[in-house]
């Protein structure tokens, strides 16, 4: 079962006057109509000062490193966690930090965030900061006993906070109530950079570096790390995202990054001289996401700490190798979960809002992609459980446009007291925890509460397109044109164009793909088009005309560079 999919052209902000050009309409249906928003330079960036309590986290983290004192840096166990903790570490040695650690919970074990379980396990380490990164604004309960363990707690995190905050020596995290910072969209390594910056500037003025005899560190070094964990962790690219992924893919582009991430990236075949946003998302981000999903996350922030090229080669295999394992144990739940919908009459699932899957056996590790896959092919918001310990179940929610999904699951608990657990999340992406005894009565408020938050129209799969490009537009320099225009992502979308193309040639590719020879004017010339893991029933034998909703993107193949047309959708022409 597949929810039915349509093209639908994007029309611009009211008062906005379409350009002639392509890559100016481009921009303009995405409200970018001030040539500013299109400079990328690190003199754009908004101020650190403008993040609330981030004075009090250096005051925290200075007198840490005057004093010599342990610090230890608790990281989240995704490329967001793992990226943010490679940034603090870098960092802070590299301000003069002696006696700087990290850890990262077990998600199998101690669960997501600073937890009293993982702050037993840290007590022996005799640390006197902890620094959480990507995680710890719904830490009440570790930050107390952390504390109370005589530990000082900075708290760095940018996901959403719940009504009781937790009573750290200091929190920065752009998302807090009142917080002024003009970017809400801050990853977590994005936060964790801001406060660094703030320290470097701090250490400066107080004459740290010329008392310690160091070289003040050049932090930009670390933008590399800080795009591949933006990228990674799906979060929108308003124009300060856009500014530190564009900065970051200019120093791997350059050979400026570290060996991890060029490894990640060798592993997965693409060429770091001419990484792009997706090469993040869709090769290093997932190799990186793996070892958190399946094993621990310390080996993929061993690569990313590496400066030995072998070791961090070695290390990349590892988490490839790992992610091979994740893709077969994803394969086979999402098969199971379509086995389940199937079983369900189609007038029942498709007047589900909120979809709710559980299998007893399932990986915790692997829900949260299993619920986007799914999301992705019936249009609605997703969650899928696994189990966990105590009679629980752990869910990974995966969420559609009109729906933010942390607020959802917060009217649920609000109506239903007891139902939840615990949950935290942001506006896309959420987890959750909740007895397995209460998991259908769950089911039932999730799908009330998406009836009542979404629109109709919300639910329908949309294609967006930026509208049609002449048969004399489509060509390698307007591919280059527009992937030089990035970074796009997240809340940024790459362009998507629309049209009518005959089909001269097709040929399967490994069973899953669809490579095409495609004209689109009898004049025109012939340009090559692929469409990844094809639903069969979409492409049947006898289409010669098709419209097609498509990407115009820049194919690199054994030294030829060409235009290549990858296929969203297909209609009949």
């Amino acid at each position: 079962m597949k929810a039915p999919r349509s093209i639908r052209r994007r029309t611009p902000p009211a008062g906005v006057a379409l350009p002639e050009d392509v890559l100016g309409r481009v921009l303009a249906l995405r409200g970018v109509v001030d040539p500013a928003q299109c400079e990328y330079g690190l003199a754009g960036l908004a101020a650190p000062q403008l993040l609330s309590g981030i004075e009090r986290a250096v005051d925290c983290l200075e007198r840490a490193l005057r004093r010599d004192e342990r610090i230890v840096v608790v990281g989240d166990f995704d490329a967001d966690g793992a990226t943010s903790t490679a940034v603090a570490l870098r960092a802070l040695t590299a301000m003069g930090g002696r006696d700087v650690h990290f850890r990262v919970p077990n998600r199998f074990e101690y669960g997501y965030g600073l937890t009293p379980g993982i702050v037993s396990v840290l007590a022996p380490l005799n640390a006197r900061v902890l620094v959480t990164v990507d995680n710890g604004v719904s830490s009440v309960d570790g930050v107390a006993a952390a504390r109370a363990a005589g530990m000082s707690v900075v708290v760095t995190d940018h996901h959403l906070p719940g009504a009781v905050l937790p009573e750290a020596d200091a929190m920065v995290n752009p998302n807090l109530p009142g917080d002024p910072f003009p970017s809400k969209h801050l990853a977590g390594v994005g936060v964790i950079f801001y406060v660094m910056l703030a320290l470097r500037a701090r250490l400066r003025e107080t004459g740290w570096f010329a008392h310690r005899g160091i070289a003040e560190p050049n932090l930009a070094d670390l933008l590399d790390l800080v795009a591949l964990g933006t990228v990674a962790d799906v979060v929108p690219l308003d124009h300060n995202n856009r500014i530190l992924v564009e900065q970051g893919l200019r120093r791997i582009r350059a050979g400026a990054t570290v060996p991890g991430i060029s490894a990640l990236l060798e592993v997965a075949n693409r060429s770091p001289g001419s990484t792009v946003a997706t090469d993040l998302g869709f090769a290093a981000g997932p190799r990186l996401n793996a070892a958190g999903r399946l094993d621990d996350m310390a080996l993929g922030i061993r690569c990313l700490l590496s400066d030995d090229p072998i070791e961090a080669r070695a290390l990349a295999a590892a988490l490839d190798e790992l992610n091979r394992d994740r893709r077969e144990i994803e394969a086979q739940m999402q098969a199971e979960a379509l086995a389940i919908l199937a079983h369900q009459p189609v007038e029942d699932w498709g007047q589900r809002h909120g979809i709710c899957l559980y299998e007893p056996g399932w990986h915790q590790g692997v829900i949260g992609i299993l619920a986007a896959r799914i999301k992705e092919r019936l249009h609605r918001p997703v969650i899928a459980f696994a189990d966990a310990d105590d009679g629980q179940v752990k869910g990974s929610a995966r969420s559609i446009p009109g729906l933010h999904i942390r607020d959802a699951l917060d009217a649920v608990a609000a109506r239903n007291p007891g139902l939840v657990t615990r949950f935290g999340g942001h506006a896309m992406a959420a987890g959750l925890s909740l007895p397995l005894a209460h998991l259908e009565a769950f089911g039932e408020a999730f799908d009330r509460i998406v009836a009542e938050q979404v629109a109709p129209e919300d639910l329908e799969g949309v294609i967006h397109s930026d509208g049609e490009l002449a048969a004399h537009q489509i060509n390698l320099k307007t591919a280059a044109l527009l992937r030089d225009a990035g970074p796009w992502g997240q809340g940024f979308p790459a362009p998507v164009f629309d049209g009518e193309f005959r089909v001269l040639e097709r040929r399967v590719l490994g069973e899953r793909h669809l490579r095409l020879q495609l004209r689109a004017a009898s004049d025109a010339p012939p340009v090559t088009g692929i469409a990844f893991n094809v639903d069969w029933n979409d492409w049947p034998e006898n289409r010669d005309r098709v419209r097609l909703a498509y990407r115009l993107e820049v194919n690199e193949f054994r030294g030829l560079v060409s235009p290549q047309l990858v296929i969203e959708h297909v209609e009949d022409g």
